[in-house]
């Protein structure tokens, strides 16, 4: 369904995002959230756009077309997902107390945490209505019905998941299985959605629909490790949002639990004693980027980061071959390019 035309992993997203998919997608929310005086909607607009990458919506659109089904009637939904995607990060935004996100002022920052909170929530209840209007555009009841179950799954293990997280705060000594398991619950399975949704919309039986939900399921993995990795190889003013947000919030990402696994009691110390003092200042900081370097902790989270990228690529062998599932192994492919 979609061309993108970059072969560089460095271009690869902006194309995506400058592909017809994306631009329908982008030209669909302006249409949606128009400018109003109204307060709620003038909050979702601000955190909605200009919209992000819209990986999400595209991939639901993507695994509709993989199966066979007709893309068009499923753009509700696509919408959905990219709705829950920025409801999350609202709400991230407000336990992580942190001020910038894409490069401006957070929305609980620009609006307050009371409405931020507010603009969340509204934005999951709108996730669900647009995939239920899915049914005025043509879409078989029942396949609603399995693509809205499809969604409360995956915000139960999400809500889940961001528990788990809070309990592993300050603790270096949780081990790797138990944050990769947080990590399934809180990001794969919202990439598991986008899927699950798009698939189960596009007419996919149900062993079709779950190999698309658990190749999205390992993407997700795969991009939350991306994302502890950036935290380390590239600067804010890049990705829009603090680079700092896991150690000062205290949270023991890959690569700090790898580097954990791998020192001797003294370096552990430190590791601990800066998770736990909640401490981002710069000399703690290059204390931390010291110990990863030394501990080879980067290039092992990298090899972590290339096996779950490719169980999500394994999980798309039994689709037909289609330009849409060259697309979503190619996001895989791209997810764990070593250019960041």
């Amino acid at each position: 369904m979609t061309a993108v035309a970059g072969t560089d992993p460095r271009n690869f997203i902006r194309d995506l995002t400058r592909s017809p998919s994306g631009r329908l997608l982008q030209n669909a929310l302006e249409n949606r959230w128009p400018t109003t005086p109204d307060r709620l909607s003038t909050i979702v607009r601000y955190a909605l756009l200009p919209a992000g990458k819209m990986l999400r919506p595209i991939m639901t659109l993507e695994s509709a077309a993989a199966v066979g089904g007709d893309p068009a009637p499923v753009l509700p939904a696509a919408l959905a997902m990219e709705y829950l995607h920025v409801a999350t990060l609202v709400h991230d935004d407000i336990i992580d107390a942190d001020e910038v996100r894409r490069g401006r002022p957070a929305v609980p920052t620009a609006f307050g945490l009371p409405d931020a909170i507010v603009t969340g929530d509204h934005l999951i209840f709108c996730a669900f209505a647009s995939i239920v209007e899915c049914g005025a555009g043509g879409v078989p009841a029942d396949r609603v019905a399995t693509a809205v179950g499809a969604l409360a799954a995956a915000g139960n293990d999400m809500c889940r998941g961001q528990i788990l997280e809070s309990e592993l705060v300050g603790d270096p000594d949780t081990g790797v299985e138990r944050y990769l398991e947080m990590v399934r619950l809180k990001t794969g399975a919202l990439f598991r959605a986008v899927c699950h949704v798009g698939a189960a919309l596009g007419g996919a039986d149900e062993e079709g629909a779950a190999q698309l939900a658990g190749y999205g399921e390992q993407l997700g993995i795969a991009f939350q490790i991306r994302d502890d990795l950036l935290s380390y190889t590239t600067v804010a003013q890049s990705i829009g949002k603090s680079t700092t947000s896991d150690l000062s919030n205290g949270r023991p990402t890959l690569p700090l639990l790898l580097a954990h696994q791998a020192a001797s009691p003294q370096v552990r110390a430190r590791l601990t004693a800066a998770l736990r003092g909640h401490r981002a200042d710069p000399a703690t900081v290059a204390e931390v980027q010291r110990i990863l370097a030394d501990t080879a902790a980067l290039d092992r989270t990298r090899d972590c980061l290339v096996g779950h990228a490719g169980q999500a690529r394994d999980r798309l062998a039994g689709l037909p071959p289609s330009t849409s599932a060259a697309l979503l192994d190619a996001v895989a492919r791209w997810a764990a390019a070593h250019r960041w």
